[in-house]
């Protein structure tokens, strides 16, 4: 038998009761926020390489696309459980799917690059708030014993959006147009709406913290100009006392906002946290880790597309098989987990993805496609793995109150090294690739020695997994793996 929602008993949560069939429905809601985020991501890769010529930009500029909206998710999902106390669950999850949809809109319809990044923060700001709310509400509505089913319910639709992306991607920008990318999510966007309306319960906070805005416009100016920092270093002619000097500034602003954290009852994020060995290793070592894996993205559309001439349904089938292999690999995780414990799976399964990486650097004009095909798969099944792994490893050891902000800080850096991932990925193509229209072989060659960077970075987080102790995770190695990528 079910007990009672877990924040029941708070008697500073005004909660509003859902209904037997909310309760029902309210994990299809949640699915289908998840699937509209994990599908726009994905379905826009496949198109980088049509959209970049259509508005007349190389395709290296659709870096900027791609990363403004992730550094958007990253300086907003910081508030969204402020939002949320503050303003209700409803309210707050209903306008962030509809600035998503309203941000669909505006990209599907802009004219040039840069309509189309302002338009892609827009989106990012509803995105911000979408997910993180859907779990937030889906906790304070089930008992810890429905937990595991709601959860690993939710996630399955951010598997099936990178699956479905790549191929949806190509077949749009082959046979409709590209600006189709984005009116997709309009009546998904309009679906969710009416759902939110009829079954999501609103809880909110009778008393919230008060916002660090002080802390919010420092950290928030700090990541976004140090993520504009790698873009410019690779596209524009700017000098190295230029680029100094930006970086010094950008790390300045992220210094000031650590000193005001520091001293303050209640600040953005709660760095403290960091002090907790399995929270620090999966957080940090996940950001090393994206900065590597969180770049593929952006790199083998442009492999596939430009440099070997695969059409982008070509190219979006061999991405699919990327997402058949972590849907695979979820049923599997937890005997391996069990068995290995997470600094064995975190050790190895990271020294395997950076052997990956650098495979994929071997892929050229003769390479027989079902070799990249099974490269795909594998690629897939050990970043399902890792991913996996370093999200439910931050929640080992952290307290019952400490939960939300350990989510918060995760979900930011998260999304942080995402962004600079793709940044990365941009700037060393950019770096090996000084003309990318003139010469598909440059192309081919530029991406192979991306990866190959990438590679060591991934190589690299191997560093901190590996100051784990050997049981660290137990607690959650069975109960808790329930959180999506």
């Amino acid at each position: 038998m079910a007990t009672s929602p877990i924040n029941s008993t708070n008697s500073s949560s005004i909660p509003t009761a859902p209904s037997a069939s909310s309760r029902k429905l309210l994990p299809w809601l949640v699915a289908v926020a998840f699937f509209m985020e994990s599908l726009d991501t994905t379905i826009l890769n496949t198109a980088v390489p049509a959209i970049s010529e259509a508005l007349k930009v190389t395709p290296l500029s659709m870096k900027s696309v791609l990363a403004s909206y992730t550094l958007s998710l990253a300086v907003f999902i910081p508030i969204s459980g402020w939002m949320a106390d503050r303003f209700g669950t409803r309210r707050v999850f209903a306008s962030a799917i509809g600035l998503f949809t309203l941000g669909s809109f505006l990209c599907g319809v802009s004219s040039n690059i840069h309509l189309l990044v302002a338009c892609r923060v827009l989106q990012g700001c509803g995105g911000a708030m979408m997910v993180p709310v859907g779990r937030l509400t889906l906790v304070r509505t089930f008992a810890k014993s429905e937990l595991i089913r709601v959860m690993s319910f939710v996630a399955i639709p951010a598997l099936i959006g990178p699956m479905l992306g790549p191929i949806a991607g190509g077949l749009i920008v082959g046979y409709l147009h590209w600006r189709f990318i984005f009116f997709v999510n309009i009546p998904i966007g309009f679906i969710g709406l009416l759902m939110v309306y009829l079954h999501l319960p609103d809880y909110r906070e009778e008393k919230s913290n008060p916002l660090d805005m002080v802390g919010l416009i420092p950290f928030g100016s700090g990541v976004a100009l140090l993520s504009y920092v790698l873009e410019i270093f690779g596209e524009h002619e700017l000098g190295a006392g230029e680029i100094l000097g930006l970086l010094a500034i950008s790390l300045a602003l992220i210094g000031g906002y650590l000193l005001h954290a520091s001293r303050i009852e209640f600040p953005l994020l709660r760095l403290g946290l960091f002090r907790i060995r399995t929270f620090s290793a999966a957080v940090t070592g996940g950001f090393v880790t994206r900065l590597g894996i969180g770049g593929v993205p952006f790199l083998l559309p442009l492999l596939y597309q430009v440099g070997l001439g695969f059409t982008p349904i070509q190219s979006g089938l061999l991405i699919m098989p990327q997402a058949l292999a972590s849907m695979s690999t979820k049923f599997l995780l937890p005997k391996i987990l069990n068995r290995m414990g997470y600094r064995g799976v975190l050790v190895s399964n990271t020294v395997i993805l950076g052997l990956l990486l650098l495979l994929f650097a071997t892929i050229g004009l003769h390479t027989p496609v079902w070799v990249i095909v099974i490269q795909a798969f594998c690629y897939g099944a050990f970043t399902s793995l890792q991913y996996t792994s370093m999200n439910t490893l931050v929640y080992a050891d952290v307290t019952e109150e400490e939960t939300s902000s350990a989510s918060s800080i995760a979900s930011t850096m998260q999304q942080m090294s995402i962004s600079f991932g793709v940044a990365t990925a941009g700037l060393a193509t950019a770096f090996f690739v000084p003309r990318v229209r003139s010469n598909p072989a440059e192309m081919i060659h530029g991406v192979h020695e991306a990866l190959l960077v990438l590679g060591v970075f991934t190589v690299l987080s191997t560093v901190i997994f590996s100051k784990l102790k050997g049981d660290d995770g137990q607690n959650v190695s069975q109960q808790k793996i329930v959180h999506a990528e």
